[in-house]
Formats: C-alpha cells, structure tokens, sequence
C-alpha cells in the first residue's frame, strides 16, 4: 500500500484499498472496467481470481488481463534444446519460482469462460525479450516492431506475456462444486 500511496499520491481518481483478490471488498457489479497486470501470475489455479472479477465486474463491463505465458517460444525452445523439465504444452500452471505460476493459455481462456468472460482480443506482447537483441537493436525499432506483431501473433502467443481483452456476458458465472 505504501508503493501505491506514493506513487499516487492524493490523486482523488484513485481509491487505494488493500484486500483478498479471492474475496474483494466491492458489492456485485461495482466495475465497469478491470485492469489486473502482472497479478495472475501469483496463483496456481486462475479460476476462483476470475470468477471474483466476474462478481465485481458488471455485466456488459470489461476486464483487461495479463498473464505469464507458458507456451512462449523461449520455454519450447528451452525444453527442445534439454535445459527445460517441464513441457510449456501441458494445460495448468507451472511455477518457475514460488508464487509466481506460468498459464497455458488455453487454460486461462478456459477459466474466463467459466467465469462469464468472452474473449474479445488477444495480444501476445514482450516478444523481444531477449537480452542479446536488446543490447544489438534500438529499443524503439523493437518496440515499433512489437506493436505491429501484438495482435496478429495474439492468437498463437509466441511471447512470455499474454494481454486479454473481455467483456463481461450477462449470466452469472457458474457455482464452483
């Protein structure tokens, strides 16, 4: 909270309130719009995370999700040349250090659906990092590159970070047994 505090300072825009992801302090549909980077990767099973954004997202709404990659071309290339354990092509999760999961995603879109997501758009994004590139090409011409590739390479996601636009359908997601 203190990281928030002092990067947003007294900004009325913003409300700073600390709490469960699983159990979030908001009645039902309070958002129109949710924006979660960088904070699927801390749970192993995606499924109850998005089934409480559901709750909190109004029907009609939108939620913009990120998420680590499993199946990126620097893990299968990593697994075909014997440095990798893990296969980046099985379903689930796999974490590469603790608290922090990689997602198939297949199994991402699998858990919006449930959830009462529809997938819209899809952007496979951080597609040059790699340190050697990056040290040999200007970091514009990358970005440049990058941008114009995001979305047709979305629905193969080749890149570690996976970017997900979806609205929320008007049912209620499904009871978890």
């Amino acid at each position: 909270m203190a990281a928030a505090r002092e990067t947003l300072g007294d900004d009325p825009r913003f409300e700073i309130t600390l709490g469960d992801a699983l159990a979030m302090p908001y009645a039902d549909g309070y958002f129109y719009t949710a924006v979660c980077v960088r904070m699927l990767h801390h749970f192993e099973d995606p499924a109850p995370v998005l089934a409480e954004l559901a709750r909190v997202v109004s029907p009609g709404g939108w939620l913009v999700l990120e998420f680590a990659n499993r199946r990126n071309l620097k893990a299968i290339a990593r697994r075909l040349l014997g440095r990798q354990s893990w296969s980046p092509f099985d379903l689930g999760a796999v974490a590469y250090k603790p608290f922090h999961f990689d997602h198939a995603p297949v199994s991402v879109r699998r858990s919006l659906r449930a959830a009462g997501f529809s997938v819209r758009r899809t952007r496979a994004t951080s597609l040059f990092r790699l340190p050697g590139l990056c040290r040999r090409l200007p970091a514009g011409l990358l970005a440049d590159v990058e941008s114009v590739l995001q979305e047709p390479l979305g629905s193969i996601t080749p890149g570690p970070s996976v970017f997900v636009l979806a609205r929320r359908t008007g049912r209620p997601p499904r009871e978890r047994a």
